[in-house]
């Protein structure tokens, strides 16, 4: 029998993952006792389909940032953009699930702001328990930092990339934010500004210490020190560049650890706003780009981080 292409085989590979993870996360501690987390995971999954494009746009898909099958993005053009700003996407899944092509992690995003001028590039990472959260965050930090070397051969700006993850991508994200260090090992350029997607792991020291979902006893393991390490408000010394920390009103644990970390922030001397929507966990990254306050609130912060 021939061997499968690659990229088929590692499409396949990464669906086997997320039914098998989607599984395991089944039963009486899973979606409705975590405020939709489950749901999250799934709506994460597979790619349901190719992304409709606004007209002129293009996309080049599985860029490599790496060696590893995994550490591949794709970049989602508009028409004839010239030093355009970037959004730079992190698909959550429980650091074990999940795809960059994945219609709830692009699809309105890419209708919403590529008509307006922005290159959007969502990425993928290594997931558990190939690489730990804090391994996924430097694939994180190694794809910003091909995508702002080679973003001006694209038409984008390096100088103005917004950060932007969801569930455990925003957790991924807002770690580099809290130590930029992590991404200037990569070779990363400071970039305008993150945007969290309702993580409720910013503090995974307490997370872990109270009543939590079994992932995070898969992702974070039992070591005290290795929940201090991969925890943002534990890593967090100095100002961030500013940070959006959008939270579901509907989950118990999100918004408090949201206006913990912007207390730390703020502290600092920095600047953190919160968010609280009523949306569930999975809804949160779904309908951003949908016409309505949610999406203009976003927007706007967006805009100001990229002075149009």
């Amino acid at each position: 029998m021939q061997s499968l292409p690659a990229t088929i085989a590692s499409h396949l590979r990464r669906n086997i993952i997320a039914v098998l993870g989607l599984a395991l996360l089944a039963g009486p501690q899973g979606a409705a006792a975590q405020g939709g987390l489950g749901v999250a995971l799934e709506d994460d999954g597979g790619s349901g389909g190719p992304i409709a494009l606004p007209p002129g746009a293009r996309v080049m898909r599985d860029v490599a940032y790496g060696s590893d099958p995994a550490q591949r993005m794709d970049v989602y053009l508009p028409a004839q953009p010239q030093r355009a700003p970037v959004i730079f996407m992190v698909h959550g899944g429980g650091w074990a699930v999940g795809d960059k092509a994945a219609a709830s992690v692009v699809a309105n995003k890419v209708a919403h702001w590529l008509p307006a001028g922005f290159v959007l590039i969502s990425a993928n990472y290594r997931l558990l328990p190939r690489a730990d959260p804090l391994g996924q965050s430097d694939d994180v930090a190694a794809a910003l930092a091909a995508a702002q070397a080679r973003v001006p051969s694209w038409g984008g700006d390096p100088a103005r990339f917004i950060l932007m993850g969801h569930s455990s991508g925003a957790h991924l994200v807002t770690l580099l934010a809290a130590d930029p260090s992590i991404a200037a090992r990569r070779g990363v350029v400071p970039w305008r500004g993150t945007i969290a997607l309702d993580s409720a792991a910013l503090d995974v020291v307490e997370l872990m210490k109270s009543p939590h979902h079994p992932l995070y006893d898969r992702a974070f393991g039992a070591d005290p020190d290795g929940w201090r390490r991969a925890s943002p408000i534990h890593r967090l010394a100095m100002p961030p560049s500013p940070i959006l920390l959008v939270c579901s009103s509907m989950r118990a644990n999100a918004c408090p650890q949201a206006r913990a970390f912007a207390a730390k922030v703020t502290g600092l001397g920095g600047r953190a706003d919160v968010l609280p929507v009523a949306l569930r966990h999975g809804e949160i990254n779904k309908a951003l780009g949908l016409p309505g306050s949610y999406t203009e609130s976003v927007d706007a912060f967006v805009r100001r981080l990229a002075n149009l």
